[in-house]
Parts: C-alpha cells; structure tokens; sequence
C-alpha cells in the first residue's frame, strides 16, 4: 500500500507532465519549466515515500520474530 509521500509523488509527477506538455503545446516556457520542476519534486516525494516504506518494513520484519 502506498504511504502519503508515494502518492502525492506519483500526483505531483502526472500534474507536472501534463503542465510539462501544455507548455510544449502553447509554446509558453514557464509552464513547461513549472512542469518540470513539479515532476522532479513528485520524483524526490515519491522516493523519500519509497524510502520512509523500506524502514518501516523492516523495522516491522524486524519485530514480527
């Protein structure tokens, strides 16, 4: 199950893409660099997320025995 920084990740990074093409498709460079910048920022939400469920699953492996 995917914890709150994993799916706010995967968010940012679709919003970003999508800001990302518009721009491309409008020919507006801030919106395309608006975009890229929301996707890199979903990108390190999603791995700190992915990071913070590597712990906690072994913290919980840990002290199941």
């Amino acid at each position: 199950m995917a914890n709150e920084e994993q799916t706010k990740g995967s968010f940012d990074q679709v919003k970003g893409e999508a800001k990302k093409q518009f721009g491309k498709l409008t020919d507006n460079e801030s919106m395309e660099a608006e975009g890229r910048m929301d996707k890199g920022e979903g990108k390190l939400k999603e791995t700190y997320g992915n990071a913070k469920e590597d712990v906690s699953d072994k913290f919980n492996d840990k002290h199941r025995d």
